[in-house]
């Protein structure tokens, strides 16, 4: 496959996850009549994004893998013949829980899941609280399109993580994504936060010689202790193998949106920038220590 004809799903959500399902599965639809291949949803787009406070009834929100949600997204990819990244709350076990990407093949079979590995614990967003850390690697997900190397949300701060992925095999790098400004900021700081999560992302695609493709949310979500909220900054957008924007969303609009990459171009690119051959491995060791003292 040369061309691949990516569908990104940027929306809104609220606290009715059923509402916010069909919404996605809408966005879907509509990627899949443009003539969508493979359909990108947005980090946890079944409901609002819980981890802006610590309470434990939003476990409640959790759902076993296989489960409801993948069931409804299996019957609409074989209806529809298209691959879906689907991002759910996934209920392991009793107390124990995972921020997890689900790959949705086009027969309607789950072709393969990853877990958040990063997890964050800051103001607003106290992920530590709900999630477990992934346990399952940075391993690309094969599908009929291709090899996935998915990732969620702060992951793509890590540049560890993409570098494993475009070891492993992958041919995209995709993030979905739940990322906003603080109202306690001031515009300009707001800028440089959006201006610095486009620039890490496109610098993946640059080192690794991928495609990226990132998918955000949309809209102010009250915080339900009583702080700003979070004003999500939309954004979604597909970078090329050299870090060439390829599509950009907007801050604040519901977009449904398919884009044409070019997967031949990764050969080509890196065989121009082949940073892959010159990794001096024999001397990144001390990579594997937390910090050098």
């Amino acid at each position: 496959m040369t061309q691949l004809n990516v569908g990104l799903v940027q929306h809104a959500c609220t606290d009715d996850v059923d509402a916010n399902l069909d919404i996605s599965m809408r966005g879907i639809r509509a990627a899949a009549e443009q003539g969508a291949q493979l359909v990108v949803l947005q980090e946890l787009h079944r409901g609002l994004y819980f981890c802006q406070q610590e309470d434990v009834d939003q476990f409640d929100l959790a759902e076993p893998i296989p489960g409801p949600s993948t069931e409804r997204l299996g019957a609409l990819a074989k209806s529809l013949g298209v691959v879906i990244v689907s991002s759910l709350f996934e209920r392991r076990a009793p107390g124990l829980y995972h921020n997890t990407a689900v790959v949705i093949e086009r027969d309607g079979t789950i072709a393969g899941q990853y877990r958040k590995m990063h997890i964050p614990d800051d103001p607003g967003f106290y992920e530590k609280f709900y999630f477990t850390p992934g346990d399952m690697g940075f391993h690309p997900i094969e599908t009929s399109v291709g090899k996935l190397g998915v990732l969620v949300c702060w992951d793509q701060w890590f540049p560890e993580a993409a570098r494993l992925m475009a070891m492993a095999g992958a041919q995209l790098l995709i993030y979905p994504t739940a990322i906003g400004w603080s109202r306690e900021d001031d515009p300009q700081e707001q800028a440089r936060q959006r201006e610095a999560w486009v620039t890490i992302q496109r610098s993946h695609a640059v080192a690794n010689g991928l495609p990226v493709i990132s998918v955000n949310r949309i809209g102010h979500e009250t915080d339900p202790g009583g702080g700003e909220g979070i004003d999500f900054w939309g954004t979604s957008f597909v970078a090329g193998p050299q870090g060439e924007i390829l599509y950009t969303a907007t801050t604040d609009q519901p977009e449904t949106e398919v884009v044409s990459v070019d997967m031949a171009r990764s050969e080509n690119v890196r065989r121009i920038w082949p940073y892959l051959r010159d990794r001096r491995v024999d001397h990144y060791g001390d990579l594997l220590k937390l910090y050098r003292d």
